[in-house]
């Protein structure tokens, strides 16, 4: 009696589970092609939209940049015999200014924040010392006294500029400066200085139109500096942080006061009056996360949505044993990526939650319906829908968070890849 074997019929290499699994992974590595074109989409319409908000904020205004009042005294050197200049700063400085949104400028679909505000000084100048330079008193030009001022934003001024000096009015003009094409100067005509009192004290009204930051250097021996808006996103930026700050929803309130020993510059300068602008402290008015960036921020995660995707439909199709054919995964793909084009284009004409909801749940709902199609089931194609519902409203959560994106996308992914260890356990993986 002869005993028979019966071996099992040899499946094709392409049928087994691991050629299913390289042909996936290709898929999954081509589709990265497509994904990083729309990235560089992103890209170009954010791009497009910073060139469309500088092209309108200049015609408002820019960024508004304020150095001085400057007390300016001429000289004749005593050795040279030439005719310079002596630059004061104030012994004390105090501010209060007061910055407005308001609506912000459209064009096309883009639009721009912009601002006007209101600065307001007082201090007081000190007797200048030219005799610690040797420069006798009768070298001194006294009555060709000027105030003078810095700015990067003189066409945007919305009146005029005037300051009270003791009992002196004087009035600014634009002068020609030539120490750097982007700092403006405003002067004031002579007066004389010796007619002051001991300390000259002063009051100076100033107001612009602006955009984007509002920046000031601090010469005061000794500034006080108050900042109130109604803006709720400020960034503190500069060389100076604010003692005091207070952010609701309404708008900040920040203060700061700075001594002449927190500084690395002097109160006074003879000849050349040097460019402190690395040195001011300032307030960015900007929106601290834009819809381009946090739609380029979830194309970042695009990859892990095609891969987690992939693993799902193939986790089905070993345990179902279903056939998934590779033009049905290169559907899915494409579908996925759909997503993305979806939110950037909804994004541009409304909110980016509300497009992150709409792409989302068109692209859920068109995998959902294909699957029943696949599966021929509505068991798994609910579980694919539903899957896909916690990967975006994950996804969506770790963008809006900035501080604890980290921790909770790790958090996240170690679930993930727990739930994939879990319902993969008991697949055949040598057939």
């Amino acid at each position: 009696m002869e005993t028979q074997f019966q071996q099992e019929p040899k499946v094709p290499f392409f049928q087994t589970t691991t050629a299913k699994m390289i042909m996936v992974g290709i898929l999954t590595l081509v589709l990265i092609i497509p994904l990083a074109l729309v990235q560089e989409l992103i890209v170009e319409r954010s791009q497009r939209q910073k060139e469309v908000i500088t092209e309108t904020t200049a015609k408002w205004g820019n960024s508004v940049y304020f150095y001085g009042p400057i007390l300016k005294v001429p000289y004749k050197d005593p050795i040279s015999g030439a005719i310079n200049n002596a630059y004061f700063f104030p012994e004390t400085l105090n501010n209060k200014t007061e910055v407005t949104m308001v609506k912000p400028l459209e064009r096309s679909i883009y639009k721009s924040n912009v601002f006007t505000t209101k600065m307001q000084f007082d201090g007081n100048y000190t007797n200048p010392n030219f005799a610690s330079k040797g420069i006798p008193a009768e070298n001194i030009y006294w009555n060709r006294a000027k105030i003078l001022i810095r700015t990067t934003n003189l066409k945007s001024l919305k009146d005029e500029v005037k300051m009270k000096i003791d009992n002196q009015n004087l009035a600014f003009e634009s002068v020609a400066s030539i120490t750097n094409d982007s700092i403006e100067s405003l002067e004031t005509n002579y007066f004389d200085y010796q007619s002051l009192q001991n300390e000259a004290k002063f009051n100076l009204t100033i107001s612009f139109n602006g955009s984007k930051q509002v920046k000031m250097v601090p010469i005061g021996k000794t500034t006080d500096a108050k900042m109130t808006s109604n803006w709720n996103s400020p960034n503190f930026n500069g060389n100076f942080s604010p003692i005091s700050r207070e952010i609701t929803e309404k708008g900040f309130e920040a203060n700061w006061k700075i001594l002449h020993f927190n500084r690395p510059f002097a109160q006074n300068y003879f000849e050349i009056l040097p460019e402190l602008g690395k040195y001011a402290f300032a307030v960015d008015f900007i929106t601290p996360v834009d819809e381009y960036q946090q739609s380029e921020r979830a194309s970042k995660y695009g990859f892990l949505v095609i891969g987690l995707t992939f693993l799902i439909f193939f986790l089905i199709q070993s345990i179902s044993k279903i056939n998934i054919h590779i033009f049905q995964y290169s559907m899915i793909g494409i579908a996925l990526i759909m997503f993305y084009t979806l939110l950037i284009s909804i994004t541009e004409h409304s909110s980016f939650s509300f497009a992150y909801l709409i792409a989302g749940a068109s692209v859920i709902v068109m995998i959902s319906l294909y699957s029943i199609s696949i599966l021929k089931d509505k068991k798994f194609p609910m579980f694919i829908g539903a899957s896909l519902s916690v990967l975006y409203t994950f996804i969506y959560v770790i963008i809006q968070l900035e501080d604890y994106a980290l921790l909770v996308g790790s958090i996240g992914l170690f679930f993930i890849l727990a739930a994939v260890m879990y319902f993969s356990r008991k697949i055949e993986w040598n057939k």
